[in-house]
């Protein structure tokens, strides 16, 4: 067995996983806080991406009315509480972020050439690993969310007015919400399970255009899937906080029309 961290490469190797550990680390730590929070998410026509849809939740604006009477005791009250397992199942069985977490949290290995804490591979072919390949299916769960989310930016866009009723507007927020659709939709629409089903499962695409389209259209985005991968995971993050100090205060959301 090779020892851990033992390697023949001069470069800093240990930087990414390092920066892959701490970023990761911190979205869990505050996604985890922010849901478990259960106020704080609403701002004017404002909805926090955590919390949305608002399944159960303010009596005025939910599918289904506030806290159900069936809610456990036991168990912090948060509408988040609902829906976050489906995007969150998505994110944690994607394929890049298998890779990305594996080697930061696991040394499994820890970089390319470097030696790791374990004397064999063991792979994705045994419990709980195996569970990695439901990943498809909470394809399925996260695609809607994008259409969610932007029903909730087309209503970011009506502000209260002051003669009653509401106006046509764009604040800080609204484009927040905006660009945290079009992240998610290229980091949703990239994935490499989506490409199989839109045209890879084919053996030829000649004589299908519009599969070929979508094709096309998915390995575009999948070619810069880390990179939506990420710009995605810090703007919903920074799509909660803005909501959230809009709503306690501390920050002022300006009209831009």
């Amino acid at each position: 067995m090779t020892r851990f961290g033992a390697t023949a490469r001069r470069d800093a190797w240990w930087l990414q996983p390092l920066v892959v550990f701490l970023g990761l680390g911190a979205f869990v730590v505050y996604a985890t806080w922010a849901a478990l929070q259960g106020k704080h998410y609403h701002f004017g026509p404002y909805l926090s991406p955590f919390y949305s849809p608002e399944v159960f939740g303010d009596a005025g604006r939910s599918w289904f009315g506030p806290e159900p009477h069936w809610w456990p005791a036991w168990l912090p009250w948060s509408p988040a509480l609902f829906i976050l397992w489906a995007p969150g199942g998505f994110r944690l069985t994607c394929y890049y972020y298998r890779g990305a977490y594996y080697k930061a949290f696991w040394a499994d290995p820890p970089a390319c050439a470097v030696g790791e804490p374990r004397a064999r591979y063991l792979g994705e072919r045994s419990f709980p690993l195996i569970l990695q390949n439901a990943h498809r299916y909470f394809l399925y769960l996260a695609l809607p969310f994008i259409g969610f989310l932007s029903i909730d930016v087309w209503r970011a866009l009506w502000f209260p007015a002051a003669t009653g009723g509401t106006t046509l507007g764009i604040g800080v927020g609204t484009l927040v919400l905006a660009m945290n659709v079009v992240l998610l939709g290229g980091y949703t629409l990239g994935c490499h399970s989506l490409r199989h089903l839109v045209g890879g499962s084919l053996d030829r695409l000649a004589g299908r255009p519009v599969r070929s389209a979508c094709y096309t259209c998915v390995g575009f985005l999948n070619r810069r899937h880390m990179m939506w991968a990420w710009m995605s995971l810090g703007w919903v993050a920074f799509s909660d906080l803005y909501v959230r100090l809009c709503a306690t205060g501390v920050w002022t959301d300006w009209r831009i029309l």
